[in-house]
């Protein structure tokens, strides 16, 4: 206004101004045109000055968010009623008071301690009662451990909080506290932000082709033989000729007898199946998972598990090569960015236990704020698989036998099935008992169960070229246990069938090398479920039963008469006797189908028998005798008593 009225006055003085000589008119005129034109630059750029200064003032943005919404195509606010009673009431002005006071006494107490909000939060203007979800977002990123993992222990309790404030956390939350909420039991899935939305397939392309551009650019050279084996056959066959070659014996679960008999049928998903194995392999190798990263696996993994959501197979295979590629930390952040932590967060609270397990180990090897250890392929933690403030002070390590797998294995007890490699169906399997009993019991306890690859003949081996003996194999999970902390804490072993072998293996091996020297100390005994301690009767009828024409590497060494076998027997009984192991044995006593026409005794009284420890008869068949029919059977409830009482130093303390 001041500006305006010096204007007039300096026009009206040139207007009213007596006539003067033409010399110095000129020059008069110059001067008023100056000085108007001067007042009204200075004039607005000091007008512009003071606004920019109060608009800064008055808006803070955390660009951190703003980048990050530069890839979403949405944003969240909050809903408000358009009903004046309802935000005029009685109610909505004593809520009002409320949010004010609370706000108060949170800002009070943080100023008294560290100060309200990090810069970047200190001007932004929220509603009274945003003021917790803010503060909880500034403790996440707080330098201190502890004060991050309450606030996102805080954040994960929360139930009341408004849809857009789930989002809020969403979207300015950092890559540590997204991977915790991801692993806190109670977190609402509100959290987790839709993943981003995948690339378009190229034209004329199939996942399949992808798949195969995918293996093709990874390297060739230097590769084990079942890698080379998985490889080359998924990149030169077509499905038709896959199956017509190998009858479909490749297949998971190693059911190929039925393609055999007729190739005309093939599973749609067969090839991108096969493809995802030798995928699983490469995954087991860092640089391949660089590679695999670079050329849009991430994206294309994601695809096909949204596509196969009904096969439990590929959704299976699939997890495991992300599970791999998260062992690799410098893979984090971009695992996270392509959406797989909301995917995670919503498997891991899947009944199946198989599911919530794979999500599980890909979750913990992200969790580099409160998980050490890393859990290769094979190693699943059955309990606890979320974040727990309940100190863990054993573990328990649960070791299938042939043809077992980590799961399977150790559900209750159902219907008769016979020993050949039936596949069955994974949604229907019953309660697995070490992770709802077992966990309950002893919440105290890290409860892992390990996988590996068994056949009982090389006829139904799903790679020729593997060929692998207990020696072998016990290495190869001790360096994977290794990784993952065992032997930093006290443990029990628990076995069936082969897998009891493999025990004995382990721990012998594990006294020749001093730095595996902690794992002896730590063992506190061995359960062992059907253990041929000295040969079973299954090699001797390898020739009379067509499953087993061709016996597999682990077959033969279960004969009574392999003297690797006796080894080993001697080797560990001596052993356990100078470290004072507690050993608890059970045996059957029924025999178990071989096929549809035989029966056989797998494993005998005399055989199980380890020659210290106690030895339990239990009338079941051999694949029963690690299944117990219910809580209070006597195999469940014998096998907790023996875990409590070796245990009751360690848990005490």
């Amino acid at each position: 206004m001041s500006l305006a009225a010096y204007c007039i006055i300096c026009c009206r003085r040139m207007g009213t101004s007596a006539p003067l000589p033409k010399s110095n008119t000129c020059w008069r005129e110059i001067r008023n045109i100056i000085k108007f034109t001067g007042s009204l630059i200075l004039g607005g750029s000091l007008f512009i000055t003071y606004e920019v200064l109060a608009l800064k003032k008055s808006l803070t943005l955390d660009m951190q968010v703003v980048e990050r919404e530069k890839m979403k195509s949405y944003i969240y606010v909050h809903t408000v009623s358009l009903d004046k009673r309802e935000n005029h009431g009685i109610t909505y002005q004593a809520r009002k008071e409320l949010h004010k006071a609370v706000r108060k006494v949170l800002a009070t107490s943080a100023r008294i301690l560290r100060g309200p909000f990090a810069d970047t939060f200190s001007t932004v203007d929220i509603e009274d009662h945003e003021c917790a979800v803010w503060l909880l977002l500034r403790k996440s990123k707080s330098d201190d451990r502890t004060a991050r993992l309450q606030a996102v222990r805080e954040m994960s309790e929360t139930h009341h909080w408004h849809d857009y404030q789930y989002r809020i956390i969403a979207q300015a939350c950092d890559l540590r506290t997204l991977i915790g909420l991801a692993r806190s039991k109670d977190s609402d899935l509100r959290f987790f932000l839709h993943p981003p939305p995948l690339p378009s397939l190229k034209e004329d392309s199939s996942i399949e082709e992808e798949l195969r551009q995918l293996l093709a650019s990874l390297p060739q050279t230097d590769l084990d033989e079942c890698i080379q084996y998985f490889t080359s056959l998924a990149l030169s066959e077509s499905s038709q000729s896959l199956a017509a070659q190998k009858g479909g014996l490749w297949c998971f679960g190693g059911n190929g007898l039925p393609y055999a008999e007729s190739f005309g049928e093939v599973p749609s998903a067969t090839v991108e199946m096969f493809c995802l194995e030798a995928l699983v392999k490469h995954s087991e190798i860092p640089t391949h998972c660089d590679k695999i990263e670079a050329n849009g696996g991430l994206q294309l993994l994601q695809r096909l598990y949204q596509l196969h959501k009904d096969c439990p197979k590929v959704q299976r295979n699939t997890m495991r090569i992300l599970g791999n590629m998260a062992l690799n930390e410098h893979l984090h952040s971009t695992i996270v960015r392509s959406g797989w932590v909301s995917i995670l967060a919503e498997t891991i609270k899947s009944h199946h236990i198989m599911e919530a397990s794979h999500a599980a180990r890909t979750l913990a090897n992200l969790d580099r704020e409160t998980v050490q250890d890393k859990y290769q392929d094979g190693v699943y933690v059955l309990h606890p698989q979320y974040r727990t403030s309940q100190p863990i002070k054993a573990d328990i390590l649960f070791i299938h036998g042939l043809m077992g797998a980590a799961f399977k294995t150790w559900r209750q007890q159902d219907s008769d099935q016979d020993l050949t490699e039936k596949e069955e169906d994974e949604t229907k399997y019953t309660t697995c008992w070490p992770k709802s009993w077992l966990a309950r019991d002893c919440p105290a306890l890290r409860i892992i169960s390990v996988e590996y690859d068994t056949s009982l003949s090389d006829w139904r081996a799903r790679c020729p070229m593997e060929r692998k003996s207990i020696a072998f194999r016990s290495n190869e999970l001790l360096r994977k246990l290794r990784a993952a902390g065992v032997g930093d804490r006290p443990m029990i072993w628990v076995s069936h069938s082969m897998g009891g072998l493999l025990v004995k293996k382990m721990l012998l091996e594990a006294s020749k090398k001093p730095e595996l020297s902690t794992v002896i100390n730590n063992t506190r005994g061995v359960i062992f479920y059907s253990v041929p301690h000295h040969g079973s009767r299954l090699a001797e009828y390898s020739v009379n039963i067509r499953y087993l024409l061709f016996p597999s590497l682990e077959v033969k060494e279960l004969s009574k008469d392999s003297p690797a076998l006796k080894t080993l027997q001697d080797d560990f009984l001596e052993f356990a006797k100078d470290k004072n192991f507690q050993v608890l044995s059970f045996v059957e006593t029924l025999p178990t189908y071989i096929g549809s026409m035989i029966k056989l005794h797998v494993v005998p009284l005399e055989s199980a028998d380890l020659g210290i420890g106690e030895l339990i008869p239990v009338d079941v068949n051999h694949l029963n005798i690690c299944k117990p029919k219910k809580k209070d059977a006597f195999l469940y409830q014998r096998t907790l008593q023996f875990i409590r009482d070796t245990l009751a130093k360690d848990l005490e303390n």
